[in-house]
């Protein structure tokens, strides 16, 4: 699995493949076919291009996007030229898979290959004491681009073992071991929240994209 984490991100920096960061925060996509990009996320293009609704690909998934939350809306872009995408001005990440697979937020996904394999999937170890977290699965050879809230960091598993809080976690290899650690007391140091610390524990050869944000802070209610 190749990322642009190990790359200069200059800009305008050309990747092997047709995904490419135009900037950080800025995604360049040479098209010739087709490919899945989240509903809204265009802010330019050239060439002849059409845009169309991505349905969930079945009532199977159309059934876990309702119950489990998880998931993007998509559009599909067919046509040939340059198309750019954004999210918010956050930070983007490529990573190119080869034959495998990549388990993500799916808030996070910005585009990606239409020929890889998506699905809904519990996080295996980590649903039910998480309260039922659920993943999209990509599988197969292309190419992933991610958002990130600021410079994310990637971690080696195999070096150590890993811990990451479940809001911050964006992105992980699909044949590592999940598993949940819970703390109460440390839940006033750890992360933000309700006074409870939860944070994912990762075992087996492979990364963990961890994002610099735990997401948007809820306002305290006045009423």
């Amino acid at each position: 699995m190749r990322s642009n984490f190990f790359n200069n991100m200059d800009q305008g920096q050309q990747l092997p493949g047709h995904f490419a960061l135009q900037n950080s925060k800025m995604l360049r996509i040479h098209l010739n076919g087709d490919v899945l990009a989240r509903q809204g996320s265009m802010v330019a293009f050239q060439g002849q291009m059409e845009f169309d609704y991505e349905g969930s690909g079945g009532m199977g998934k159309f059934l876990k996007k309702a119950l489990t939350g998880e998931g993007v809306p998509l559009m599909r872009v067919k046509g040939q030229g340059l198309l750019f995408v954004a999210n918010d001005a956050d930070d983007i990440h490529l990573f190119y898979l080869e034959n495998e697979g990549l388990t993500v937020n799916g808030a996070n996904i910005l585009a990606y290959d239409s020929h890889l394999q998506s699905d809904i999937q519990r996080v295996q170890g980590a649903g039910i004491a998480a309260g039922g977290l659920f993943n999209t699965t990509l599988q197969g050879t292309g190419w992933v681009a991610l958002t990130t809230h600021g410079t994310p960091v990637m971690l080696d598993c195999g070096r150590a073992p890993t811990f990451a809080d479940g809001q911050s976690a964006v992105a992980w290899s699909t044949g590592l071991h999940v598993g949940v650690n819970r703390t109460f007391k440390a839940g006033a140091l750890i992360g933000r929240g309700s006074g409870e610390a939860m944070q994912l524990a990762y075992q087996g050869q492979g990364f963990v994209l961890v994002q610099a944000s735990e997401g948007p802070t809820v306002a305290p209610h006045t009423h």
